[in-house]
């Protein structure tokens, strides 16, 4: 059953989904909109479970977070769009152009992973079901930017922390059982639409030789690692990033 998910749209033009990391909102592509909505209508989505979505009961799947956005297209009206993801939101966005590749025109996947394996997920679970969201936020930020950017940048720390601290412990335990059970490294050779894989070079969350497997998996895809910038790459390279999206989506996105 799928679930009708929060979203804000801005701009004019070809669609274009933003689907972001576990533990965010939609407020976490802010640094792309200046440049992507002055071509695009830009539609930013918060996941199940996550900002002001809802949080129906758990566990999800990839594919469950899949069938929300292909309904969240019905809903716009949209026949394709050109979709971006991070992390999470990348592996969303795979997922729905190898299962429903005629509603997909491009694809950007960003700081992220076709398979990522139980381990770590069956511990934030565990953290998360004890301690709610505060016994993960200190080592999502580490994860999330370098050390540099935390020391330049206290005001987005506190920022970031606190949209984590606000996404709803049932909402994030479920999308981390999605991941913890998540293997589309046999579906990804399926994506035919234009893709751009993109990853910070500094990234331990999702390192840039799960980015390099992507882009060798999805025929033509291309490949980008951003330097000076750790999982969030958008918010802590968005000069570089939007520059990668503004050339793959001005050349591949239509609708």
């Amino acid at each position: 059953m799928s679930t009708l998910l929060h979203f804000e749209t801005t701009g004019d033009g070809p669609p274009l989904v933003l689907m972001g990391s576990i533990g965010s909102s939609l407020n976490m592509w802010e640094p792309q909109l200046p440049a992507l909505a002055d071509r695009f209508r830009v539609v930013r989505v918060d996941h199940r479970g996550h900002g002001r979505s809802p949080v129906p009961p758990g566990p999800y799947t990839i594919a469950d977070l899949g069938a929300d956005v292909l309904a969240l297209l019905d809903h716009l009206g949209e026949r394709e769009a050109a979709l971006c993801g991070l992390s999470l939101g990348g592996m969303v966005g795979m997922w729905v152009a190898a299962h429903a590749p005629e509603r997909v025109s491009a694809l950007a996947l960003l700081a992220t992973s076709a398979y990522l394996g139980p381990e770590l997920w069956e511990q934030r679970i565990a953290a998360v079901e004890a301690d709610g969201m505060d016994a993960i936020t200190d080592g999502a930020i580490a994860r999330w930017f370098t050390p540099g950017f935390r020391a330049r940048r206290p005001d987005q720390v506190t920022r970031f922390s606190t949209m984590l601290q606000a996404t709803p412990a049932a909402g994030y335990v479920g999308c981390c059982a999605a991941i913890q059970d998540m293997d589309q490294r046999a579906d990804v050779p399926k994506i035919s639409a234009p893709t751009l894989v993109m990853v910070g070079a500094d990234d331990v969350a999702t390192p840039p030789a799960h980015a390099r497997d992507l882009a060798e998996r999805i025929a033509g895809a291309r490949l980008e690692e951003v330097s000076g910038a750790a999982h969030l790459l958008n918010v802590e390279r968005p000069d570089t990033v939007n520059h990668h999206l503004l050339d793959h989506f001005e050349r591949h996105a239509h609708g």
